[in-house]
């Protein structure tokens, strides 16, 4: 089925085979084991930097190679079909929310500093913007940075950071102005190490397992303003301009954990035999299969048209919001559909499947959820 939607070259298709290659061999068989482990080891991060996969959008300065957003969206689509979220959400953590900021609004001497050894897999980044009290109310947040001299001197906490165990730095969201709301936002980069930066405790979670999920704790944290991203009290604007490829990415991720679900779907009952005949023989499960396949491909469509107009440089708020909400939730019809289609198999953990059902209800909730990506579109329509 042609599915590209006019995005992709056969350059991008090349490099869609290599990816599959690494997953297939480098990270599937070891998923159910990183999976009970809680963690998959800190390897991979090398390993796929050796690869060029960490520094797709990246200059060749940094260590990148330059070769694009639409590279990097090859890789989403196929690192989510390793059968585990939270393989691909902390890999992808590492070439996109912790280390896309630094690349939009840093320094050279930042960039050298935390982008190059990121890109490099030698220090791990996180971002830090979800708080105990403050989530998709970005204003709302507490945690504070007091001028201080040469320094900012941090207060507060942040929870459901991903990666936020083993980083070795995080993007911060902070309120150098608490006084001014969203217009009083800042990004700081918080070294771990720093006297008065803790990890407070891991996270267990319904799913995405294999992620490290952090709340941290600043106690009088005392940061150089050189460390400071950008413009002071810029931060929103920053955290926003962020958001729109950290979104576009959890749509294309979804797309590709869909298309292992079905996939595994159809396996499945082309192969369980029920009243001496295949299951899928059953014109109610060829039809629920049909129906599966046609919500994904049209989550995919919008997903793709989202990303060719980010590609080309538009600020594609409505259509970035509208395809992150689809696919997410698509993903959530489809892995409960796929879960049904097994029977008790699928409540098992000798299949993937359950672990696809888990994995997928966070899509939805991170990154904004589905109810603010609703907002969002509707100020777009100008309501």
């Amino acid at each position: 089925m042609n599915s590209g939607f006019g995005v992709f070259q056969e350059e991008h298709e090349a490099f869609r085979r290599t990816v599959k290659q690494v997953v297939d061999r480098e990270l599937k068989p070891f998923v159910r084991a990183w999976e009970e482990a809680e963690e998959f080891p800190l390897a991979l991060y090398r390993r796929f930097a050796e690869l060029g996969f960490l520094g797709l959008k990246y200059p060749e300065a940094y260590g990148g190679t330059d070769a694009g957003y639409l590279y990097e969206a090859v890789l989403h689509e196929e690192l989510a079909k390793c059968g585990s979220g939270g393989v691909a959400a902390g890999l992808a953590a590492q070439f996109t929310i912790g280390t896309g900021p630094i690349h939009l609004f840093g320094t050279d001497a930042q960039k050298r500093a935390f982008l190059a050894p990121a890109i490099a897999g030698q220090k791990i980044g996180a971002f830090g913007v979800t708080e105990p009290d403050a989530g998709s109310d970005v204003a709302g947040l507490r945690t504070t940075a007091r001028r201080e001299g040469d320094y900012y001197v941090v207060n507060g906490a942040k929870t459901y950071i991903t990666n936020g165990v083993r980083c070795d730095y995080v993007i911060l969201a902070v309120k150098t102005a608490p006084e001014k709301g969203h217009k009083g936002v800042s990004l700081l980069i918080v070294e771990k190490g720093t006297q008065g930066f803790t990890v407070a405790k891991k996270l267990k979670k319904l799913g995405w397992r294999a992620s490290d999920t952090a709340e941290l704790h600043f106690e009088d944290c005392r940061v150089p303003v050189t460390n400071l991203l950008g413009d002071e009290n810029n931060g929103f604007f920053q955290i926003m301009g962020n958001f729109a490829w950290e979104r576009l990415s959890l749509a294309l991720g979804a797309v590709g954990a869909a298309e292992d679900i079905l996939e595994q779907a159809m396996r499945f009952t082309r192969e369980r035999q029920a009243f001496g005949q295949a299951v899928a023989k059953f014109q109610v499960v060829r039809h629920r299969l049909a129906e599966m396949a046609t919500d994904l491909e049209c989550a995919r469509q919008l997903t793709y048209h989202a990303l060719k107009l980010h590609a080309a440089g538009e600020y594609a708020l409505a259509q970035t919001a509208m395809a992150k909400k689809v696919a997410t939730e698509m993903c959530c019809r489809l892995a409960d559909q796929a879960l049904q289609l097994h029977g008790g198999a699928g409540y098992m953990q000798e299949f993937d499947i359950e672990r696809h059902w888990r994995d997928a209800r966070l899509g939805p909730i991170g990154g904004g959820t589905s109810e603010i990506m609703n907002e969002i579109i509707a100020k777009q329509l100008g309501l």
